[in-house]
């Protein structure tokens, strides 16, 4: 029993990956499925799949993520899923190496892709008014370092990480938003004789569709990033219980709580 029964997705990064084969999983359940990916061989191959309607987006691109949106409610009336799926592989190197405007070019992709997704789509599901949820494809790399020498990369699925979670506080209670957080998976991410050693993508569709479908906060799969991000979070909480001021000595300062006695008090 789930408690989220899409009847119609969009899907950015469809045409191949993690995206193509959620857009399957949703299918096979009865949903209809648009997916949506840069023009060429993917995006042709995947719109012969019954059930899959195909559209030619490059999400960096606010402009053709509303022409997306458009045709989504045209063609499915109504959204009950957008996966902001789309992504690209970083550019490697030091920090301080990385060509500046190529790592502005990657976030146009990484961060604003999802964000321009989030823009077009969150006010027309809020407008609806059914139950709807949006989700964005962070990474492992949201919460710890997986690859060395990919700042941009993962600067960027950090960001995707932050916005998740403000826009999840933006959205009425009808709208869920989520993160899901892939670790290793075989998809066209990277080099083929490295990405091969990843997940397989069906295996991991399996494991993520049922959390979409009970509209978790987090879509999880790989259980050896709790290591990694116990490893952070422990110098984190290191560092707090031996310099922070304590919990009750810094409640006063504690942004949500002092809004708060201030809206009870009439004061804001």
């Amino acid at each position: 029993m789930t408690d989220f029964a899409p009847k119609t997705a969009v899907i950015t990064g469809g045409a191949s990956g993690i995206g193509l084969a959620v857009a399957k999983r949703l299918i096979g359940m009865g949903a209809r499925v648009m997916v949506a990916d840069l023009p060429g061989e993917a995006l042709n191959r995947a719109a012969e799949i019954e059930g899959l309607i195909a559209q030619e987006c490059d999400v960096s691109d606010l402009t053709q993520v509303e022409a997306l949106a458009d045709a989504a409610f045209d063609t499915l009336e109504t959204v009950d899923l957008v996966l902001n799926n789309a992504g690209q592989g970083g550019v490697r190197g030091k920090m301080w190496d990385v060509d500046v405007d190529a790592a502005r070019a990657h976030f146009d992709v990484n961060f604003w892709g999802v964000w321009n997704g989030c823009k077009v789509f969150a006010p027309r599901l809020i407008e609806q008014g059914r139950e709807a949820a949006i989700y964005n494809t962070g990474s492992e790399n949201s919460w710890f370092c997986a690859v060395p020498e990919t700042a941009a990369y993962i600067a960027a699925k950090h960001a995707v990480l932050g916005m998740t979670e403000s826009l999840r506080e933006d959205l009425p209670s009808h709208v869920h938003a989520g993160l899901i957080i892939p670790g290793w998976v075989y998809t066209p991410l990277g080099p083929e004789q490295f990405m091969k050693w990843g997940m397989d993508v069906e295996a991991y569709a399996d494991i993520v569709v049922p959390q979409l479908l009970a509209r978790r906060r987090f879509v999880v799969s790989h259980g050896y990033n709790t290591v990694r991000i116990g490893e952070r979070m422990d110098a984190l909480m290191e560092s707090y219980a031996n310099y922070a001021l304590s919990v009750e000595e810094d409640a006063k300062h504690d942004v949500r709580l002092v809004f708060e006695k201030l809206r009870a008090a009439g004061r804001e």
